[in-house]
């Protein structure tokens, strides 16, 4: 038997992780420009940074 503290350190996964997101927001961006707009796209990108910005700041 095994003891439990025995096992291999997790991944990190922190590098895919922020790839996926850049490729979500980029399509989610995308769909967005197509169905409302340029306008609703950046608009949505400045609150996507406004929120990204607030987090920052709360962790820093």
């Amino acid at each position: 038997m095994r003891d439990s503290n025995d096992r291999p350190a997790a991944p990190n996964y922190t590098t895919a992780c922020v790839v996926m997101f850049g490729i979500n927001l980029t399509w989610i961006l995308m769909a967005i420009w197509v169905i409302w707009g340029l306008l609703a796209a950046a608009a949505t990108g400045w609150a996507v940074n406004r929120v990204i910005s607030r987090i920052d700041a709360a962790r820093g």
